[in-house]
């Protein structure tokens, strides 16, 4: 079967021949349908120093990726053939000591899909079954491909409370996109938001979010200051940008959260702790899902609340075009790119 692969340690991807999976015990066997690139993948095309220093070619890549099971593994009690899945992309032990005080989400042996072992880019994927979340046939097959992606969002709005509440969200890459549908969803009272790209500005809109500033435009903490003088209760921070990091707490409210998900290129050296504390604010750090009650109110918020994410489908193409993809997700003119495997 062809599949979407760094097949050497230099940039780009690859088309290549591989052998088609086989099931094994305690796995099943996808038939792919659609699967959604992500900053990740663009990191391996790329080949920065993360992925040089991680990735071991030859890799199948993706790990957000939909499909129906056609193949169960000895073992498996919990999938059926027919089976509509998603996925979850951590592969966790289980055993270790955060598994077992219910931090799956943190295990200390997590291995990626697409990064530590093949993943979905390919018209067939063997993973374990637990990772293959199953899926109500509400949700369109493009947003389930991205599920996992959805599931960071989910994470870090859910971190705290949300109906009624005044919410900042600092970048609008896709998982900040979802962050502004899913606090409208859940009845936050206002949204508010920081972005420099016209493009996602243009998709938060048709989001709902209520107010975005462009720093590059204008001043955020005078306009800011203008449209909530007592605070955001939330501050969901997804861009990594220190000069976010430095916003969200000078205007997140006293006693309010500041849900950490933006990774930083460097250590942060200079920060205003002093405030963090006389403000009592709330600092937590977001990684993954929880696994699995991440994924339970995700499908929660599709089936019972209307969560609608369609409008961040921007693109959808066949996954022989990745490159084509690949170029549009560097333009940053995408909202998520969907590869269709049909």
């Amino acid at each position: 079967m062809k599949a979407i692969a760094k097949a050497r340690p230099e940039p780009g991807v690859d088309i290549i021949d591989v052998p088609e999976p086989q099931v094994r015990h305690g796995t099943v066997k996808i038939k792919v349908e659609r699967a959604s690139v992500c900053g990740t993948d663009l990191h391996i095309y790329n080949w920065d120093a993360w992925s040089a220093g991680r990735i071991k070619p030859p890799r199948i890549i993706g790990h957000e990726f939909c499909g129906s099971v056609i193949e169960v593994g000895e073992g498996v009690t919990d999938r059926k053939v027919g089976d509509f899945v998603a996925t979850e992309s951590h592969i966790v032990c289980g055993k270790c000591r955060l598994c077992r005080l219910g931090l799956g989400h943190l295990c200390e042996n997590t291995q990626i899909l697409g990064v530590d072992v093949d993943g979905g880019f390919s018209p067939f994927a063997v993973i374990p079954s637990e990772n293959a979340r199953l899926t109500s046939s509400v949700v369109p097959r493009t947003v389930a491909s991205m599920q996992d992606a959805i599931g960071n969002a989910v994470h870090t709005v859910m971190d705290g409370p949300v109906e009624g509440q005044t919410v900042l969200i600092t970048g609008l890459g896709p998982i900040g996109l979802f962050a502004v549908a899913i606090c409208k969803t859940l009845g936050a009272r206002k949204v508010y938001a920081t972005e420099v790209s016209p493009y996602r500005i243009d998709l938060a809109h048709k989001l709902g979010v209520d107010t975005v500033v462009n720093p590059l435009r204008e001043d955020a903490y005078k306009a800011f200051s203008a449209c909530e003088p007592g605070g955001f209760d939330a501050t969901l921070e997804m861009s990594g940008h220190p000069g976010s990091l430095e916003l969200a707490i000078e205007h997140t409210r006293p006693g309010g959260r500041v849900s950490l998900l933006g990774l930083y290129s460097d250590r942060l050296r200079f920060m205003d702790m002093n405030k963090v504390i006389f403000k009592g604010l709330e600092l937590r750090g977001i990684v993954g899902r929880r696994i699995w009650q991440t994924w339970d109110q995700m499908d929660e918020l599709f089936t019972k609340r209307g969560l609608d994410l369609t409008p961040i489908v921007t693109h959808e193409v066949p996954f022989t075009e990745v490159e084509s993809a690949m170029q549009i997700l560097k333009k940053g003119e995408a909202g998520k790119i969907v590869l269709s495997f049909e």
